[in-house]
């Protein structure tokens, strides 16, 4: 007799997690969406005109779910500001918001959609993870109302968050996430009180969860590695490409080798606003990846994920990152140094003139080490840089940044400045930093913003190395550190 239709989703989840419980592995999926976005306007809209568009958002993200489920994965990440876009005042984003609970409650809004109040969008969500069989993470906007007798109530008598949803196979709410660090035009939403740390048990790992700008703090994003241990971090972002060292794949690929855990990105598409770049990252480096800022349309990518990548016998060990760098007999530094722009960030550069050499830069605490070969030596100009400072306008923190470049062109005056295509290939580059921080993130970044996948190394000592010369012209190889202790307090979480 075969189980009623009601039990369906049930009885497929059941058998899909004993199979992820009898495996080290499970399919993941990210989808690169290109939101469809409101008419700009301070008014709000009517609750009916938000839901409509929210709905032909949902409508794509619904496509992208079911076939990530039909081709196996186990859970889909879609991006920051995906259901509705970005383009809001305070005023005008409140149609789109919706009472978001506590997980605790224990919550399934496709079976109860009314149980705390109209939540269409969560019911929509919610379904489509039920229908699916499949983990489903969103964001959207939660509302909490607040009055006089909290000091910090704002004067229209709520609080707006930038939350990120998580709903199991079986369509209940599992995870609730408020974006703790908000980009500076992100002036419709409030800041939590406190950081969240936000965890869930899976079949396939531990998982936590933050949005975006959150990458680059200690909290949550530290926190929910080194404390709270987790496997896997889902990635929600509507990320700006900004070279050379923040890019979207550069730095999250980056940020998964240094901390060692998986991490799933999904990135809003949007070609007019530099945002693309999703992808499915592991501690050994990208399993799938995806940049296109040409293409309109949105992208589904699916990987086979180590579940529990610190047992994995390819697991990377700890690095000290100064070890090396600390220990040499300090190579000559060059005369040549100069000052160059990366944004408003002050280098230290020094021109590689030769075809091969060692070069040493320092700024502050921080001297940078290189060991390089050209294969052929093409008419561009690289350059050793160091940067060891405060970084950011309004929010300020602190970054110590050893970087290979290359410059736009051979005027000295533009290193720094983006640059995407290069000519120059080398057969070996060795670069270390004596960084005051555990915490580096190894980047390699070829010609056409594009990784380079199993062609470098990083040594238990702190150097950054090729394997065998590098397969495309090389943009740039990086050395990210952030030494959080160091960053500013917040000008704005008073």
């Amino acid at each position: 007799m075969l189980p009623s239709q009601a039990f369906l989703p049930a009885v497929v989840f059941a058998l899909t997690a004993l199979q992820a419980l009898a495996s080290d592995t499970f399919i993941a999926a990210v989808y690169e969406h290109a939101v469809i976005l409101p008419d700009p306007t301070t008014e709000p809209v009517s609750p009916d005109d938000a839901l409509a568009l929210m709905n032909k958002n949902m409508d794509v993200l619904e496509g992208a779910i079911k076939e990530a489920a039909q081709k196996g994965a186990h859970i889909i990440v879609t991006p920051e500001d995906g259901i509705y876009g970005w383009r809001f005042t305070r005023e005008s984003i409140y149609p789109y918001l919706e009472d978001i609970p506590d997980p605790v409650v224990n919550w399934i809004p496709c079976t109860d959609p009314s149980r705390f109040g109209p939540a269409p969008v969560q019911e929509r969500l919610s379904c489509m993870a039920r229908n699916n069989s499949i983990y489903v993470v969103a964001n959207i906007g939660d509302k909490k109302p607040c009055n006089s007798s909290d000091p910090k109530c704002p004067s229209d008598g709520r609080y707006q968050y930038n939350t990120d949803v998580v709903f199991d196979p079986q369509g209940k709410l599992v995870a609730r996430y408020h974006k703790y660090n908000l980009f500076r035009s992100e002036t419709q939403f409030n800041y939590p009180k406190e950081p969240e740390a936000v965890t869930f048990e899976t079949p396939f790992g531990k998982f936590g969860i933050f949005t975006c700008f959150d990458i680059l703090f200690y909290e949550p994003a530290v926190v929910l590695v080194s404390k709270m241990q987790v496997d896997t971090v889902l990635f929600p972002t509507a990320w700006m490409n900004v070279l050379p060292f923040l890019t979207a794949v550069e730095f999250h690929s980056a940020w998964a080798m240094g901390m060692r855990v998986n991490l799933l990105s999904a990135n809003t598409h949007n070609t007019s606003m530099a945002m693309t770049g999703s992808g499915l990252f592991t501690p050994e480096g990208p399993a799938a990846y995806h940049y296109d800022s040409a293409a309109e349309e949105g992208r589904l990518l699916l990987a086979e994920l180590t579940t529990r990548p610190h047992l994995s016998p390819t697991y990377p060990p700890a690095i000290n990152w100064s070890l090396y760098a600390t220990s040499i007999k300090k190579f000559p530094e060059q005369n040549n140094t100069f000052s160059g722009a990366v944004r408003k960030d002050m280098f230290t550069f020094s021109e590689l003139r030769h075809k091969a050499g060692n070069h040493t830069v320092c700024q502050g605490d921080l001297c940078c080490h290189l060991v390089y070969q050209m294969s052929k030596r093409e008419d561009e100009v690289y350059v050793l840089g160091a940067f060891d400072g405060l970084h950011g306008s309004l929010i300020k923190y602190h970054w110590q940044i050893c970087t290979l470049l290359k410059c736009p062109s051979t005027n000295l005056s533009t290193c720094g400045q983006p640059v995407e295509t290069a000519q120059t290939k080398f057969e070996m580059f060795s670069l270390s930093g004596t960084f005051g921080t555990s915490y580096v993130f190894p980047e390699v970044l070829y010609s056409g913003v594009q990784l380079a996948p199993g062609e470098f190394e990083v040594l238990r000592d702190g150097r950054l190395k090729s394997k065998h010369g590098t397969s495309k012209p090389l943009v740039t190889a990086t050395l990210f550190g952030r030494l959080y202790e160091k960053d500013l307090p917040h000008p704005l979480r008073s």
